[in-house]
Parts: structure tokens; sequence; C-alpha cells
């Protein structure tokens, strides 16, 4: 307050205000959400309430009326009481050609000033009601109430939008549109013009007038973001979280899907180009802004990226989204968005029509969704899903929380388990991919579910089609590549998804026939139904536009710094045994000599392992994929007589990766020319002379302090042979337990080291 006085613009400070609204002018609405009406006042503020304490009432001491209900501005979070509101003035005035700043007092502010680098502190924060800091809503920039540090110039300068200024969209952008013309005049100006224009025809959305248009500025440096949060999902952190974005981003870009959903915002902003969304909510929410995107044919369609708030989010997990929101900053999530990576989604039509050779049968509702982006299902999980539905909407008081509905989800399908509810499921189904009648097939399996999949995850993150590998007849699973993945499920197969474990693999097909001769309850991502005897049909519909988080960021990303990504990279692979991995894992030369050895030693002449071409981009389970088909021309070429060497066994790994954590880490984070795997059934080393360390008296002294490697992985048989010598021994001891020389191949019988210490406490805890 005392700069603004010093630097002579009075009109930014409140004026002395009367008791009561002045005569003549309408009270004063108090809104929670964004007004989009013909009525909506310029600026106006967003209030929810607060009872966060040491928050003063912003229209200051001499005017505060001194009232228990609080309320705070999302957008500039200032908090006033409630008969206070009508005290706060509005700046009048055109609006400016450029965005200015929004400057506002701060009793209490976090951070330094911009000027001289100094917090904001004070002796006695709780009572002071001084202006210590005036700070920015728009760009968040905050300096001293002083003279010395706040400048005059500065209350007129163009904003930045601050860090986010390229998904922020300005309010220079946002314009109010002008009324249509008097009707009577209107129609005295259509009596000149000819008959075929006066009988041309308008769409109701096309012709109905909007009280504002959005004139973007176009710039290749910008991706405004449109912000759609569901507040329903996730056990009200919808309603949350929008707050934040309301602080952060401009109002007019943050849109509350229980107030008419997301076609009203998409036509509003359709022309403005390198557009961005975020859903915010569960795999639902997505599938509807996409269903909406299709209806509104926008032409590019706007990239779709996912902040996971409902319970599944298997699709936020495809995109390396997370499955739930986990109170990471809004801040860090804005730029994820940014910078995320563009990719294609395939998404599938379902047509159903009655089975006319069925015999008569209660009809029950239609298919719930007539497109899926997730997955198909039916047999035994839809008719857990159903119960859960129906059981919800007969007493939605009893299903509040999470771990009732998980409670409820596992007595269901123990009861439907006991029942054997869809144990006949392939006596009364026919299914024809591609032309090709899988029924027999399916007959001698004896599935109680059948999914037809989509994306790589199933029920909350597990992977039931998991990595082909040897499989010849199989590719691996994509979001973007024209197939569905066909798997069924026995009750075993479906126990076995939560510890890893995959579905019975059928076929990859771009189209399926599907025709049942009974009513079953089906799902379609997520949304069950008891259909009744009907004729399937799935084929693809078309591709939606997705942004993939991605993996690893540098830490100022700033564009002009940025990489290139190489297109193909030409890595050259070295085999590992576990002997030499643990004693020269803490020196590169020593481990590269020692594979270089490994191979002189075990094949006739230095021939290397092999060398794979990946795309710049690749993952670590992509790389798995190349390396599975480079051997298997080394095991084909093993049944040759003059074999060039022996092939990797199915148990190999990365050096220092777990296996389930492949598709986390691109290749070039590990390695650039060379790459290192790690081959736990490979014998030794074979001794040399000319490099064996000399022999000297004494015990030998231990190598460099480094870190241990992760252990291979085992097979079920060693797992179970671990738990039940753990069971024996660890209760007689009170020392470390002595390992038996049988478990670990290539290591004697002795102490064991932490790591497989805690290998056996995770095997114990597993079984």
């Amino acid at each position: 307050r005392k700069a603004i006085a010093k630097s002579g613009l009075q009109h930014l400070v409140p004026p002395n205000p009367s008791p009561g609204a002045p005569c003549g002018e309408p009270e004063r609405q108090i809104r929670s959400t964004v007004d989009w009406s013909e009525t909506a006042a310029y600026g106006e503020h967003i209030w929810f309430e607060t009872n966060v304490s040491g928050d003063f009432c912003y229209v200051g001491e001499q005017y505060c009326q001194k009232s228990v209900s609080r309320r705070k501005c999302a957008a500039c979070k200032i908090v006033v009481h409630m008969p206070c509101i009508e005290q706060l003035d509005k700046v009048p005035g055109d609006p400016p050609t450029f965005v200015r700043h929004h400057w506002v007092h701060r009793r209490r502010q976090d951070g330094k000033c911009r000027h001289c680098g100094k917090g904001f502190q004070q002796k006695f924060t709780f009572h002071s009601k001084e202006i210590v800091a005036i700070s920015c809503s728009w760009c968040k920039q905050a300096y001293h109430n002083k003279v010395s540090c706040f400048m005059i110039q500065q209350i007129e300068e163009p904003c930045s939008l601050g860090a986010h200024a390229a998904v922020v969209i300005p309010p220079t952008w946002i314009l109010r549109a002008r009324r249509p013309q008097n009707p009577l005049k209107a129609s005295k100006k259509k009596k000149r013009t000819s008959f075929k224009r006066k009988s041309s025809k308008k769409g109701p959305e096309e012709g109905r007038w909007k009280p504002f248009i959005i004139k973007p500025t176009p710039s290749p440096l910008m991706k405004p973001l449109l912000v759609f949060v569901n507040p329903k999902s996730g056990g009200n952190q919808g309603s949350k979280i929008i707050q934040s974005f309301l602080w952060y981003l401009n109002p007019r870009q943050v849109f509350d899907l229980s107030q008419g959903g997301p076609k009203e915002a998409l036509e509003l902003y359709r022309r403005v180009p390198n557009l961005r969304i975020l859903a915010c909510g569960g795999d639902g929410t997505v599938g509807w802004i996409l269903s909406t995107l299709d209806q509104l044919r926008l032409k590019p369609s706007p990239p779709v990226a996912i902040l996971p708030l409902g319970t599944g989010n298997d699709l936020a997990r495809t995109l390396n989204w997370g499955g739930g929101y986990t109170d990471e900053p809004v801040s860090k999530i804005l730029s994820h968005v940014e910078e995320g990576n563009v990719v294609q989604l395939d998404r599938w039509d379902l047509r159903a029509e009655p089975n006319p050779e069925a015999g008569p049968d209660e009809r029950d509702e239609g298919l719930p969704l007539d497109v899926f982006n997730n997955y198909f299902s039916l047999g035994f999980d839809a008719h857990v899903t159903l119960e859960f539905h129906e059981s919800r909407e007969a007493n939605p008081e009893k299903f509040n929380s999470r771990f009732r509905n998980k409670m409820f989800y596992a007595g269901t399908a123990f009861s439907d388990f006991l029942m054997g509810s869809s144990k006949d499921l392939a006596k009364h189904i026919r299914v024809v991919c591609d032309g090709t009648d899988l029924t027999p097939k399916i007959q001698d399996l004896k599935p109680q579910c059948i999914v037809f999949l989509n994306i790589p995850r199933y029920c909350a993150g597990t992977m039931p089609w998991g990595h082909p590998g040897e499989h010849h007849d199989f590719e691996p699973q994509r979001h973007d590549d024209g197939y569905l993945e066909v798997i069924g499920f026995t009750m075993t197969s479906l126990a076995a998804l939560q510890v890893g474990g995959h579905g019975e693999r059928l076929t990859q097909c771009r189209e399926v026939v599907l025709t049942t001769a009974k009513a079953i309850p089906v799902q379609v991502d997520g949304e069950p139904c008891k259909l009744s005897a009907s004729c399937i049909r799935i084929a693809l519909r078309n591709q939606a536009t997705m942004v993939q988080k991605a993996k690893r960021r540098s830490s100022v990303p700033l564009r002009s710094d940025q990489q290139p990504v190489p297109e193909q990279l030409r890595i050259q692979l070295r085999r590992v045994s576990m002997h030499d991995y643990e004693a020269l894992h803490y020196d590169k030369d020593k481990l590269k000599e020692a594979s270089s050895r490994l191979t002189r030693a075990v094949v006739s002449a230095a021939v290397p392992l092999g060398t794979v071409v990946v795309p710049g981009d690749s993952d670590l389970e992509l790389c798995r994929t190349h390396i599975e088909r480079l051997q298997q021309g080394v095991r084909r070429a093993e049944q040759a007589p003059a074999s060039s060497g022996p092939a990797l066994s199915s148990k190999w790994c990365f050096l220092d990766e777990a296996s389930f954590q492949e598709h986390l880490n691109y290749v070039t984070e590990i390695a650039q020319d060379e790459l290192y795997v790690l081959d736990p059934e490979l014998l030794g080393t074979p001794a040399r002379p000319d490099l064996e360390a000399p022999q000297t008296p004494g015990p030998p002294s231990p190598p460099p302090s480094s870190p241990r490697p992760r252990c291979a992985s085992l097979s079920m048989r060693k797992v179970g042979t671990l738990v039940g010598w753990w069971e024996g021994v660890w209760p007689q001891t009170t020392a470390l337990p002595r390992v038996p020389p049988t478990l670990f191949p290539g290591q004697s019988e002795g102490m064991l080291c932490p790591q497989k210490v805690r290998l056996l406490f995770f095997c114990g805890f597993w079984a």
C-alpha cells in the first residue's frame, strides 16, 4: 500500500467503502464457479470456504466487519469475510491490449523478494496485520512492500504469466461477443436476400449465440491447456485439486465436469492452435472426453493427458501417468503435460444385435458404451463387477470407502467362485477372429473369462498378455498397432495375475465376431451389464491422440537445450556371468575384459554375443524383445553342425534393472554403444594364467566397497525351496543363517550376504 501510494496510482487501492451497496446496483452474487453467462463481471472472484488461521481480511482492519464465516478466492488467494465481499471494488477501465500484473497485498508470503533476494520474515507473524509483500497472482512474483523493492514502473509493465506461460491462456484471448441485431431489423434485411440464402439452415449449436468468443494469437512456443476435472472421482480429490489449477492457470481454462460436461468448453476453444487437454478423473472420464471429441470432429484433434483420480486407472498406467494421484505438485504436473510425447491410442467400435438363432430370453439393457479404449470382457470378472454396481446402487451409503469396496469385491469373487457361475462359459459362445474360428480352442481351454484387450494393463495394473518372448506367433502388445489381444482366463490364471502371471494367449486380430447363446454378463471399460443373446462385432473405429508422460525429464526444461534423440541405436551385447559380476561389478573395464574372456573361452573364436538395432526412444522392455529375436536365430544356429556359440538362458536380465521395471527406463539411460546382460545360469569364467592376480599368503583382500548387485530372478521351484529352508533353519539359529550350496550355484556354503537375506524376507512374505 505504501509503494502504490507513492507511485501516484491510488486507483489500485480500494477507496473508502460505503456501508451498503449503492442504490440502483444489483446485489453482487457470491460465486464458487466461473461465470460464463452474459452478466459475467470482469475479474470476478471465485470463492471457497476456508478455515485456515492467520489469514486476515483483505479489506483491512478499518473496514472489516469481523464476521465468523470467511471465503478465499482460488484465483488470487485473498481472504475476506462474507459481509466484506461487498467492499471489494473492481478496477474500472477497458481491458488492456496486453496482460498486466495482477498485484495483490500479502500479510504472509513464502519465498524471497525478486528484487533484493531476502525472505519475507516477521517477528510476530501470527499477530502482525502489516502488509509485508506485493505479489502478482499471474506470474507469482513477489516483492517487499517497500519503495526500494517495488518500483513504480512495475505496476504498469506487462506480465510474463510465470513459469507456465506456455500452457496458460492469456485473458486477452477471451472476448465478449456482441449480441445479434434486433430480430425486426434483421427480418427487413432478409427480404432483400435470395431465396437460397434465406432457406439456408444452421445447426442448433452453430446458430446459438454465445456471450464469449476466443481469439487466439498463434505462437509455436505455446501449448494452451484445457483442464477438465471430475469432482466425483477419487473420493473428493477432484474438488480439492480444482482449486490448485485455478491458482496456477486462468480460471476460464479450468472446467468442472459436473457443471454440464466437456462439450461447451471444447466448442469454445476449438479454434485454438496447439491445444492440449488434461483429464482429471478415471478412465471413464477420459472416455467421455474422447467421445465428445469424436462428436465435434475437431481437426486436428487435441492430445489428451491424464491425471488419474479413479480406482483402476489402467489407461493412465499405460501412458506412464501412474495408478493414482499422490499429492504431486500441480506445477510439476503442468510441466509433464507440456513436455509429454504425443502418441496414438486405438479405439474400438462395439455393435450388438439380437441373436436370431437363440430362444426367447428376457431382454436386458443394451451395452453401456458403443466404443472402448481399454478392454471388453465377458464372464467371471464382468459378473463380479455387475454385482458390485447393483449393490452400490441399492445401498450407496455402504460403499463410501475404497477399503469396503475392495472387501466387497473379494467376497463377491469368492462366492461366485464357489457357485461356479461362469464355468460353462465356453459352451454358450462362439468367437471368430479375422475369419478364424477359435471356438474349438476355447472349448478345450474351458475359460471362465475372456478379455479383448487394447492396452497392456488390466484390472488395476496387471499385465495379462505378459511378454511373449519365445512365441513366434505373437507380437509384443501395443496400444497403437490396430490389433486386439484375445486372452482366456481360468480361475488359476486369474489368481496368478496378481503375482505376475498371464492368461492364455489366444490370438491377435483386427476384427472379432462374438456370438452368445444366452444372457451373459459383460463389461466395457469397467461399465458392466447383463447382455441377452447377441451377435457382437468389434472393429477399429479410429485413433485418439494422447499425451504420454516422459519417463525422464531434465531438471531445467528449456526448449533450446533439448538434445535430439537418434532415430536408431546400434548396441553391442555383452554377456556376464554371476561369478564375474559379483567380483568385478565395481570396475566396468575389468567387467568388459571378463566378458571378452568368457566369449573366447566358450566360443572357438572371439565372436561377440551379437548386435541389436533398436529405435532411439526404446525402453528396456522393447529392447528385450529385440534381444529375444536375436537369440531365436542363435538357437536355430546351435542345431547346425557349425554352431557359433551358446545362446542366452531363459533367465537372463539387464544389469541392475529388475524385470518388472524394464518399461520405466530407456536404453539410453544405461547404455550407449554396449549393453551388459547378466546370465545367472552361466558358469564362472575359466581361469587363465596371464589374467590371474598374483597369489599372496594370508586371506584375500576384499574388493572395494560398492553396491552389491541385485539378485537374479529365481524359478518357482527354488522359491519354494528357499521358503521351506527358511522356515526350518531360521527359528533354530540366532546368527545369520548359512546358505545351502544347492540354492545359489557357484557359491560355497557360508554366511548369507545382506542382499540374499532381503531376498529370503521377500520370499517368506510372499509365501
